[in-house]
């Protein structure tokens, strides 16, 4: 078996991004290797969504370097730019479904705009996706606003699976989610990695998503990224601007739960969840 490490899917050199006289990143650098889930996590206003509104080119930064699945971001043309953009997945935070159309519509809608697939079988690929992320098929029928905040993003992540991609990005997964619906997403994030081998990008704020699934983590503060590393690494930083999200009573009990789990992994007994 090989020792050579993953290659990587993602790399930011250098990105500085400006609004005005404020600035979000002073010199951003990143990567991210093939198969692996990774993690932006930082205070409001360090500029996280708006690196990955970089990244999926929704944005453009004002200066550095973008790579994304080998191809240079800011040297793309309109149909290089359609074709880059087929290979990668993303699940927006309030979902991003059209309300006019049944979810099943909203899952197809990629396929019936970069594919010559008939609708019959539009309607049979879309029902699937929605059984991959736990949704019955008849919640095909539903319109978006009909959806409880669990089931919604399982939609807008069915949608974003749609085209197979080799990348997926996830924009706070589990936010406003109660707990047993957070952690399903946190097992199917898992599962999707696991099974289809995919590179999986999110922003979250969420610590227990963190310390379940993310293999390593990016803490962006004061414009740039003050380290990358697993959750157990971040977690044994004397960095201000990483202790503060391990030191507060969110974080211990994270922290804590996730110890639980990893004894129990280890010794074969189930971990119980914090009342």
């Amino acid at each position: 078996m090989s020792d050579q490490p993953a290659p990587h899917v993602i790399e930011l050199h250098n990105v500085c991004t400006r609004f005005g006289d404020h600035v979000v990143h002073s010199g951003v650098n990143l990567f991210v290797r093939k198969a692996e889930i990774f993690a932006l996590i930082g205070g409001s206003g360090s500029g996280k969504s708006t690196l990955l509104n970089e990244m999926i080119l929704l944005h453009s930064p004002d200066s550095g370097s973008i790579q994304v699945l080998g191809e240079t971001l800011e040297r793309l043309d309109d149909q290089k730019i359609m074709d880059l953009r087929k290979r990668w997945g993303v699940m927006f935070q309030h979902g991003g479904l059209f309300g006019s159309l049944t979810v099943r519509e909203n899952i197809g809608l990629p396929m019936r705009e970069h594919t010559d697939l008939d609708d019959g079988l539009i309607d049979d690929i879309a029902d699937w996706k929605l059984s991959m992320t736990g949704l019955k098929t008849t919640v095909g029928l539903q319109y978006p606003s009909e959806l409880s905040g669990g089931m919604l993003k399982r939609a807008s992540l069915a949608r974003a699976l749609v085209l197979e991609p080799e990348l997926l990005f996830l924009d706070e997964p589990t936010t406003g989610l109660d707990p047993e619906s957070a952690d399903e997403i946190d097992q199917l994030v898992r599962t999707l990695r696991d099974q289809s081998k995919l590179t999986i990008v999110m922003v979250t704020h969420d610590l227990d998503l963190l310390w379940q699934v993310a293999d390593r983590v990016a803490v962006l503060a004061d414009g740039k990224v003050q380290a990358m590393g697993t959750m157990q690494e971040l977690s044994a930083s004397d960095n201000p601007a990483i202790k503060v999200f391990f030191d507060g009573p969110r974080g211990r009990s994270a922290s804590s739960q996730a110890q639980r789990s990893q004894t129990a992994a280890t010794d074969g007994s189930a971990p119980s969840k914090p009342k």
